[in-house]
C-alpha cells in the first residue's frame, strides 16, 4: 500500500505523488466496482422504473408540467400526451455493453463520496492545517451539491430532452426508433453532465484559492454564462418558455453561487494577508 502523506508537501517527490495518485485511482476503482455490484442486484428495477422511466407519459416530470399548465391557464399546451419512438437493439452484444455500464454508472454515483474523501487526502497536504479541519464540510457540501445535479439531469434534462427529440420531425413519414445506446448516451451524459456542473462551486472555490479566477472575472463574463446555459436549454427542451426556464434557472443560480464563493475566498484571502503583515 501507497505511504500516508505524512510527509511535508514541499518534502514529497515527484514519484512520491505519482504513488499517492495511483493509489487513489486504485481505491476509487475499487469502490466504484463495489458500488456496481450493488447496482447488480437492483438492475431490473434500475431499468424498468428509473431507466426508462422518462418514455413513459406518467412519468411525474409530464405530469408536474401538466398540472403547472393548467394552474398557468395553458390548458393542455405543455402536457405530454404521446411519446411517438421505440427503443431498439441493433447490436449482438449492445444491451450487455448497456448493462455492464449502467452498472458501472451507479457505482460511480454511489462511490462519489468516497471518491472525494480520497480526493481531499490527496490534496489537503498542500493546504493550511484549519483548511484541513473542514474535510467533513466539503466532502458533505460537494456530495450535496453532485446528487442535487444528478436528481436535476435525472428530473429536469432528460425527460425534456426525451419529450423534445420524440416529438420533433421533419416529416409524417419518418418514424422515431432510437437505438439503445443512443438514448442510454443522453441519460448518462445528462445526468453525470448535470452533476458534475453543479460541482462548479466547488471547481470555483480551488481556483479562487490559487489565484486562477476572481469574483471580477465570473461577473465580467457572466452574460456570455449566461448565453451559453441559455442556448443549452434551449437545446435540451421544447420549445416552450416554461421548460426553458426550468432548466436554465437552476443552472443559473449554480453560476451566481460561484460568484459568491468567489468573493468570500478572495475576501478571505486578504484578511489573512493582512495579519500576517501585523505579525
Amino acid at each position: 500500500m501507497a505511504k500516508k502523506a505524512k510527509k511535508e508537501v514541499n518534502e514529497m517527490s515527484f514519484l512520491d505523488h505519482l504513488e499517492e495518485l495511483r493509489w487513489l485511482l486504485v481505491r476509487s476503482s475499487i469502490a466504484i466496482i463495489i458500488g456496481a455490484c450493488g447496482v447488480y442486484f437492483i438492475a431490473d428495477w434500475l431499468f424498468e422504473e428509473v431507466i426508462f422511466g422518462p418514455t413513459r407519459v406518467d412519468f411525474v416530470t409530464y405530469r408536474f408540467f401538466c398540472d403547472l399548465s393548467h394552474q398557468l391557464g395553458f390548458a393542455d399546451s405543455i402536457c405530454v400526451t404521446e411519446l411517438p419512438f421505440i427503443i431498439q437493439n441493433t447490436e449482438m452484444e449492445g444491451q450487455i455493453n448497456i448493462f455492464v455500464w449502467i452498472c458501472i454508472l451507479g457505482g460511480f454515483i454511489l462511490a462519489f463520496p468516497y471518491i472525494l474523501w480520497l480526493l481531499w487526502g490527496f490534496i489537503s497536504p498542500a493546504l493550511y492545517e484549519k483548511e484541513r479541519r473542514n474535510a467533513k464540510l466539503f466532502i458533505f457540501i460537494s456530495s450535496l451539491l453532485f446528487f442535487m445535479g444528478v436528481v436535476f439531469g435525472y428530473y429536469v434534462v432528460v425527460p425534456m430532452s426525451v419529450q423534445f427529440v420524440a416529438t420533433f420531425s421533419i416529416s409524417d413519414m419518418v418514424q422515431n426508433q432510437f437505438n439503445i445506446a443512443s438514448y442510454m448516451g443522453m441519460v448518462k451524459m445528462s445526468i453525470l453532465a448535470s452533476g458534475l456542473y453543479f460541482e462548479l462551486p466547488i471547481v470555483i472555490f480551488f481556483l479562487s484559492k490559487l489565484g486562477l479566477v476572481t469574483p471580477e472575472f465570473l461577473r465580467k463574463y457572466r452574460k456570455y454564462g449566461i448565453v451559453i446555459i441559455l442556448i443549452i436549454a434551449a437545446i435540451v427542451t421544447p420549445p416552450d418558455v416554461v421548460s426553458q426556464i426550468m432548466v436554465a434557472v437552476p443552472m443559473i443560480l449554480i453560476y451566481e453561487f460561484s460568484i459568491l464563493i468567489s468573493a468570500y475566498v478572495v475576501k478571505q484571502k486578504l484578511k489573512d494577508e493582512k495579519a500576517n503583515l501585523k505579525i
